[in-house]
């Protein structure tokens, strides 16, 4: 584990200067927040975990690449890897068997209310508490993203040709929402009204679950590979732009009719992942070349330079209580304290 060296020529933003910089020399796959700790996935392999006021520590997990990373909402995470296991690993270290299948990955995760999910192939499996039997639900096509909704009574999976929710009463049963194309990451909106897809065509998909009325969001010049829902609107933030989009949902017809916000620019550089600050109205922003900017979402306000450029883009960045950590597809990370004293905005 090695300090990340800095060009002389870039000077050092508060935020860097009273945070650590380190080259695990992996590509950073994965990271959520547990609690005040941040659980970041690699691929070599390795989980690593960064706490506060303490060296990150490791634990070497996977035979392979960590495709796939979910906190369970119980203290633990889920992973899969191309290794085909479905692990769950506390954050001390103890680490339980789920599912092993063999020479095919676990493309998905998903957690929610005590419910955890996993794709292989064409198959979704869903462990349900106080079932002894895993549930399976196979598709037309192999899964490309997995999500429970906010009360965990619901699955979307997405796959070539559209979604499945699967909604659990005393039975699962199956809805399916159908629009050409190849759909991989999904997400409910935070109040279930919605589902929405990343397309394999540079586009957001998404359908009004009360009569599935659907839309898409096109124009992207790039994959959108990062979502982030900010505010009580709420906005859902997106990558993919050489600007982070945020679309609005809130009202009837979400944003249908309706101009995205877009924020926060540098250089042209496109924007690789968002992340929302919490219960705020603004959003973390990384960059192709690795840099990250914190925006509000009001395009007459001017976005704030958190970091650097790192030279490779910038694929992870998790809040976790006072911390943000920002990991990137070389294996560089930055650990910081959010802010000294009170405010976040002056210490910047």
């Amino acid at each position: 584990m090695a300090r990340l060296p800095r060009k002389a020529d870039l000077k050092p933003t508060a935020l860097e200067q009273r945070g650590k910089r380190f080259a695990f020399g992996a590509p950073v796959t994965g990271a959520v927040s547990v609690g005040d700790a941040v659980v970041v996935s690699f691929g070599d392999g390795m989980l690593r975990f960064f706490c506060p006021d303490k060296m990150p520590q490791e634990l070497k997990l996977h035979e392979g690449v960590i495709l796939c990373l979910a906190a369970d909402g119980d203290g633990h995470v889920i992973t899969g890897g191309d290794d085909g296991k479905f692990l769950r690993t506390s954050l001390e270290g103890a680490v339980e068997e789920l599912a092993d299948f063999g020479t095919r990955w676990v493309d998905c995760v998903a957690a929610s209310h005590g419910q955890i999910a996993c794709s292989s192939g064409k198959e979704a499996h869903v462990w349900t508490p106080g079932q002894s039997k895993v549930t399976v639900f196979e598709h037309a096509s192999t899964v490309g993203g997995l999500a429970f909704d906010a009360k965990g009574k619901r699955l979307a999976v997405s796959y070539y040709g559209g979604a499945t929710i699967w909604a659990r009463e005393k039975r699962w049963k199956s809805s399916k929402l159908v629009w050409k194309g190849l759909h991989g990451d999904t997400c409910f909106s935070p109040d279930g009204k919605y589902l929405v897809t990343c397309m394999q065509e540079n586009a957001l998909h998404a359908w009004r679950l009360r009569d599935k009325g659907d839309f898409e969001m096109p124009g992207y010049p790039a994959k959108i590979r990062s979502l982030a829902w900010v505010g009580d609107t709420p906005y859902l933030v997106t990558s993919g732009a050489d600007e982070a989009i945020a679309w609005p949902f809130g009202g009837k017809d979400g944003p249908l009719g309706r101009k995205p916000v877009c924020v926060a620019y540098n250089e042209g550089e496109l924007v690789t992942c968002v992340h929302a600050l919490p219960d705020q109205d603004a959003v973390f922003v990384g960059f192709r070349d690795g840099a990250v900017q914190l925006a509000e979402l009001d395009e007459t306000k001017p976005a704030i330079v958190i970091s650097g450029s790192t030279g490779s883009e910038v694929i992870e960045i998790i809040v976790a209580g006072l911390h943000i950590f920002v990991g990137d597809a070389r294996g560089n990370v930055l650990w910081a304290p959010l802010w000294e004293g009170s405010s976040f905005a002056q210490h910047v």
